[in-house]
């Protein structure tokens, strides 16, 4: 778990990544104060306009320190969500920001044991893959079948795709926290 000091400064760093990239076309360069932002993490950008959905993408994989992370995904998620145009400047003021914190994704071996709201899943087979993260299950008021079906169908597949044996199915948990409507 993050600190509350360094989860500000991450919803500050998403929210400033924005802005900057926004106003200039460049990315934020700076040095976290908090030393928990320079551990590599999987993170996910998830930005609402009111109740709705305005973007959100996110890496799975901890290859970046996760203040880094956050900003490539904050502009990603304001600029390049293929289901969204992008944010405006003027926008942005009315822009609430959540980050996903993820945990390493692990392969699950026992679906039975997936926890809706605990859980987010990534399924993978051939070249479709998709990913839900923990906090859509409880927000749509599915249960672990209904999870896993839309956990498919988000990667372009039949519903019941995970029960292929080809089919790659993995799990993670997120620390998910955001600014305050």
């Amino acid at each position: 778990m993050l600190p509350p000091d360094a989860r500000a400064e991450v919803l500050s760093i998403a929210r400033k990544s924005i802005d900057t990239f926004l106003g200039t076309g460049e990315k934020l360069d700076l040095v976290p104060a908090s030393p928990d932002l320079l551990e590599n993490r999987g993170a996910f950008v998830t930005l609402h306009a009111g109740d709705d959905l305005r973007g959100c993408i996110g890496y799975t994989q901890d290859r970046l320190p996760l203040w880094e992370a956050v900003r490539d995904v904050a502009i990603l998620a304001a600029t390049d969500d293929p289901r969204f145009g992008p944010v405006t400047a003027e926008e942005l003021p009315r822009i609430r920001i959540e980050v996903s914190v993820l945990s390493p994704i692990e392969r699950v071996t026992d679906p039975a044991r997936i926890e809706v709201g605990v859980h987010g899943l990534y399924v993978k087979l051939g070249r479709r893959s998709g990913l839900l993260l923990p906090q859509v299950a409880p927000e749509w008021g599915w249960n672990r079948e209904e999870l896993l079906h839309h956990t498919c169908k988000k990667a372009g597949l039949p519903g019941d795709a995970w029960k292929d044996p080809k089919a790659e199915l993995s799990w993670f948990t997120a620390e998910v926290f955001g600014e305050e409507k």
